[in-house]
């Protein structure tokens, strides 16, 4: 019989692997050599036996290959080169075939039934705030560093600028862009126009994919620091109201974790995200009215002689009962217990304040770009804001607020650099000047009396194009402030409003950070406010005063805004 070239490969590994006999290179006769060789018999029976199942072996396999022959000789040529050329190859053993086999077969199964987008989320919502796995959610959140980001740097996102940097698996797929009328074919070329001239432009679709993308990782990770910082502050964290905040932050944590995926990776991803976080924007609007109300309320409490600092080292804040003391000894101890409070509680205060500011701003910030665009605007920040219709803006609203209270206003008078322009974000400015202009006219006011001819008010705007800051001085003929109060003016603690005012500012729960409606002194927040937003950006706010004369207030502006937020730890 003649063996093809196939027939003659497979009898060789076959025969090789089986019997591990050495094979003849070559049949030399026209016997198949796989047949039984004839051999000397000088061995015993039982060689004869082990002969006779060689041979029958030999013959189950002679039969096999012959059966192969005739089903290869009906396959196409091209399967039967295939099959020549891996000839060369051992023969893999049955076992490691049939688990690869299974594996394609996992992978595949896998593959097709795997979504489009990531797992669901978890729902977390259920839980209590005081559970442990809460607890250890937001712990394992605050280990992660926070990411700052500089004003430039979110002008530039909200223009499609940093959009080669978003990772493929967040894109979505060739159909769903093409549903969208502004996705980025149709609008690359507008948004680098558009940053050329400064003008607005419209968030693309991707644009805002990318930045809710940052904030669903960004945000639990700021939330998660305050909730922790709320629970460690000395003797302020027993207040109600602050305990009130803690309840709203975890409750805001929860709600990103519950409702939106790790990874948002579609358009519908997107939007459901950004209801989410306009729920959570103003919810938190009563955050500074709340806080002040707990400030109020731990004044109180050593008013009234209700609590004494325990170990003020940022631990879980212990307080406990006055002993029964002289009541001029009382207010020694009270006296020394403010004093002695001071400095971790406006830490803890600075820390949170700066924070949340820049939790608004970038929620503020995405949320605006999701609205139609207004000129020279990206989100919340204008790329040319002007000081000088900031500052007339503030006068406008100061005089407002002083003629409803006195009946009277004095004259504010803006000199210097009226028509420069720089990027920042417009609110944070009216609420610093308005801040600084309404102070001064209360000063004013009282210091002159009511009816009298009063001295103006002057606005400086200080600009140049070499200058690191735009810098804006109001001075006032006010009666100055006190050298030993000038540390209290920052204090969260202090204020000069009366107590009814107090009292009726903390009981009014409004859901805006500040409003023309607010009296002219009321929560004593004010300056350690503005100062907070005036360093957000890498600016600063710094007051010099003569006592029985006036006070200069300095707000610094940097002009690039590429100064990066100062994150609290």
């Amino acid at each position: 019989m003649t063996l093809s070239p196939v027939q003659w490969s497979c009898r060789r590994h076959l025969a090789r692997q089986i019997l591990a006999l050495p094979l003849p290179s070559a049949p030399s006769t026209g016997r198949s050599c796989f047949s039984s060789p004839s051999r000397p018999s000088s061995s015993s029976s039982s060689s004869s036996s082990s002969s006779s199942s060689a041979a029958s072996s030999w013959r189950n396999i002679n039969n096999n290959l012959a059966t192969m022959a005739k089903g290869m000789a009906a396959r196409p040529h091209s399967i039967i080169s295939s099959s020549v050329e891996t000839q060369s190859r051992p023969l893999q053993s049955k076992r490691f075939v049939s688990t690869t086999s299974q594996t394609s077969s996992s992978t595949s199964a896998s593959s097709s039934s795997s979504p489009s987008s990531a797992a669901p989320p978890i729902d977390y919502s259920s839980l209590p705030h005081s559970s442990p796995e809460v607890q250890e959610l937001v712990h394992k959140h605050a280990m992660q560093p926070q990411t700052s980001a500089s004003l430039q740097t979110l002008m530039k996102t909200g223009r499609g600028e940093f959009l080669h940097k978003m990772s493929d698996r967040i894109l979505p797929s060739h159909n769903e862009k093409g549903n969208h009328t502004n996705g980025t074919n149709g609008n690359t070329s507008n948004n680098n126009n558009n940053n050329a001239n400064d003008n607005a432009s419209e968030a693309t679709p991707l644009v805002l994919l990318q930045v809710a993308g940052f904030l669903r990782h960004e945000l639990p990770i700021r939330l998660a620091h305050r909730i922790q910082d709320l629970s460690r502050v000395p003797l302020l964290a027993q207040m109600p109201s602050v305990q009130q905040v803690k309840d709203l932050y975890t409750t805001s944590f929860l709600e990103i974790l519950s409702t939106t995926p790790k990874v948002i990776s579609t358009f519908d991803e997107e939007r459901n995200f950004a209801r989410v976080l306009e729920h959570i924007y103003e919810r938190h609007g009563s955050v500074l009215v709340q806080m002040a109300r707990g400030a109020f309320e731990l004044r109180a409490a050593i008013r009234e002689g209700a609590l004494l600092p325990g170990d003020d080292d940022g631990c879980e804040g212990e307080g406990s009962k006055l002993p029964a003391v002289e009541e001029g000894e009382l207010k020694a101890g009270r006296d020394a217990v403010e004093f002695e409070l001071m400095e971790s509680t406006h830490a803890f205060l600075d820390r949170f304040y700066i924070s949340r500011i820049g939790i608004r701003v970038l929620i503020g910030q995405y949320l605006s770009l999701r609205q139609p665009p207004v000129e020279s605007y990206v989100g919340i920040i204008c790329s040319r804001t002007s000081p000088y219709e900031i500052v007339k803006r503030a006068i406008d609203d100061a005089a407002f607020m002083c003629t409803r209270k006195y009946g009277d206003a004095p004259e504010v008078i803006i000199t210097g650099r009226l028509d420069m322009t720089f990027p920042y974000v417009p609110t944070h400015l009216h609420y610093i000047m308005l801040e600084l202009l309404k102070n001064s006219m209360r000063a004013t006011v009282e210091y002159h009396g009511i009816d009298a001819d009063y001295p103006p008010i002057k606005v400086v705007i200080a600009d140049g194009s070499d200058n690191e800051d735009v810098i804006i001085k109001v001075s006032d003929e006010g009666g100055g402030i006190p050298r030993s109060n000038m540390k209290r003016i920052w204090s969260y603690l202090f204020t000069t409003a009366d107590p009814e005012i107090q009292e009726g500012m903390v009981a009014f729960n409004e859901n805006v950070d500040h409003s023309i409606d607010s009296p002219l002194a009321g929560l004593g927040y004010g300056l350690p406010i503005s100062r907070s937003y005036a360093r957000y950006f890498g600016g600063d706010l710094s007051i010099m005063s003569m006592e029985g004369y006036g006070t200069d207030c300095f707000v610094y502006l940097t002009r690039l805004g590429n100064t990066r937020e100062p994150l609290p730890i």
